[in-house]
């Protein structure tokens, strides 16, 4: 019997209206879901008449252009939709819609697909996630749409490990100069959850801490340190729009990781922060010997959206239907790299 999550008359954003405040958010976040819901029917082997994942972006107007499967275990990781303009339908907002979305979904339990996704967990932590075959697979589809229809005409989505792999996607896309709209639910940050610490003195200490040791050592490994700020520079045009919320300690730490700029630069020692934003130690440890890294969690700019509602557990805070909600409490903060932060609200 299928999961009501699943299901998008049950569980979907049907309350949703062209031009509605949170419309681009519910419909990005939808058609991720769409990718998870894909993978699920094929698992359950449902036959096409019975499938529920077509309903999750046939109701904004899309079609599934094509499917991205994993050349590891054959699962669905990703999907192209297609955006098919309704000719009955006369709406100003909809001359906005993007030709073609990319959306990943994040990791899945179920048998088929978990050992693999795990795998590419394991792979983001470690910062290897831009050596498998599926972020290839994915940068390659997102290569070719941008070829054929140019960047302005398509959407990246992701959750979760979906996330992980559209950030790095974006960012590759963003360093040829090529700015591709983005909507990252739930992206995972590699770093303690410092975020989760009640005792604010503690916490701001922690982070300056953290900013000296790590500004300290990309400057003793300053051979390296002009080409990453030159990189990270470049990126901070692209503006990619970040959904998280406190509550989920996988993406919490995004909370902090801007703030603490902000902070920084009161304290009259941002130079330092300017620094240690572009780094992570571990990065700093595997470049040392010798190995490529670049941690895709460290972005210059971002539209940081977070989730103030209240979350019963991880699996609410963490999931993506939260992110199509009408009744959800927002704040909403725009941060450019060597720009203070300003609140949009």
């Amino acid at each position: 019997m299928a999961s009501e999550r699943s299901v998008f008359q049950i569980s979907g954003p049907t309350h949703l209206t062209q031009g509605c405040a949170h419309h681009r958010r519910s419909v990005a976040a939808s058609l991720v879901q769409g990718v998870y819901v894909l993978e699920n029917d094929r698992q359950q082997n449902r036959p096409e008449h019975e499938a529920l994942a077509p309903a999750w972006w046939e109701f904004f107007h899309f079609q599934l252009f094509r499917k991205l499967v994993d050349d590891a275990d054959l699962s669905i990781f990703g999907a192209v939709y297609e955006f098919k303009h309704p000719s009955s339908v006369q709406n100003p907002s909809i001359s906005s819609a993007p030709r073609y979305v990319l959306a990943f979904r994040g990791t899945m339990t179920r048998p088929d697909s978990f050992a693999r996704d795990l795998e590419l967990d394991i792979h983001f932590i470690q910062h290897g996630l831009h050596t498998t075959s599926r972020f290839e697979i994915a940068m390659q589809a997102v290569r070719n749409l941008a070829s054929a229809t140019g960047s302005s005409k398509i959407w990246l989505a992701g959750h979760s490990l979906g996330s992980a792999l559209a950030t790095l996607a974006g960012k590759n896309m963003a360093k040829a100069g090529i700015l591709i709209e983005s909507f990252f639910f739930n992206p995972p940050f590699v770093s303690a959850p410092i975020e989760k610490i009640n005792d604010k003195k503690l916490k701001q200490g922690l982070r300056i801490a953290g900013s000296f040791i790590t500004a300290g050592l990309a400057l003793a490994m300053k051979d390296r340190g002009g080409r990453s700020a030159e990189t990270f520079t470049a990126l901070s045009v692209w503006v990619p729009k970040l959904f998280v919320n406190p509550s989920d300690y996988i993406c919490s730490e995004y909370v902090g990781y801007f703030q603490h700029r902000e902070k920084m630069e009161k304290m009259g020692i941002g130079h330092v922060e300017r620094i240690a934003t572009q780094h992570s130690i571990g990065g700093l440890i595997l470049g040392a010997f010798g190995k490529e890294c670049d941690p895709i969690h460290l972005l210059p700019s971002a539209d940081l959206t977070v989730n103030l509602s209240p979350s019963p557990d991880l699996r609410t805070a963490h999931g993506i239907h939260q992110w199509w909600r009408p009744d959800l409490n927002l704040r909403r903060t725009h941060h450019l790299y060597r720009e203070q932060d300003r609140l949009l609200g």
